[in-house]
């Protein structure tokens, strides 16, 4: 359609890492399609690219826990962006803790949530999961600055394919 990229170059949404664990295996993204979708109750939902190592985790996963990064925090950002979990352990680069459900909660995040998946939505290359929000809390990263938005992480190439 004509135009709607336009539209869509005005947006600069807030940045976040979901990470994904299960079957014994961890894997997480920077994600820039995310927003609250309910207040009553609470919601969260989250896109992962079908072409991303996170997403072939999330399939199996239960639960996905969310991160806020700051704009300080661009090694964060360009580690779980520029790289591809089908090549590198980001979790060996750096400390995290295992939370509700088994998700893999980054100690350096400046806040994250872990949510239980309630629905798995197709959206065309992006497959959306409807978080129930079940554990909450701040991280060792939190400056308190103004969080990652899309400009900050547009020099980050993807650690994957992108059409």
């Amino acid at each position: 359609m004509a135009g709607v990229d336009d539209f869509f170059d005005r947006l600069d949404p807030d940045m976040c890492v979901v990470t994904a664990a299960a079957a014994g295996e961890r894997a997480g993204c920077l994600v820039g399609f995310a927003s609250q979708c309910s207040l009553r109750p609470p919601r969260f939902a989250v896109w992962l690219s079908k072409v991303n190592h996170t997403y072939r985790v999330a399939r199996a996963a239960d639960c996905l826990a969310v991160h806020l990064l700051t704009r300080d925090q661009g090694d964060l950002a360009r580690l779980f962006g520029g790289e591809s979990g089908d090549r590198v352990d980001k979790f060996a680069r750096l400390e995290w803790t295992e939370a509700h459900g088994g998700a893999a909660v980054l100690t350096d995040a400046s806040a994250w949530f872990v949510g239980t998946i309630l629905h798995r939505t197709d959206g065309g290359d992006h497959v959306g999961f409807v978080l129930d929000p079940v554990q909450y809390g701040e991280g060792a990263g939190d400056s308190g600055g103004p969080l990652l938005r899309l400009a900050d992480a547009l020099g980050i190439s993807p650690g994957h394919p992108v059409d």
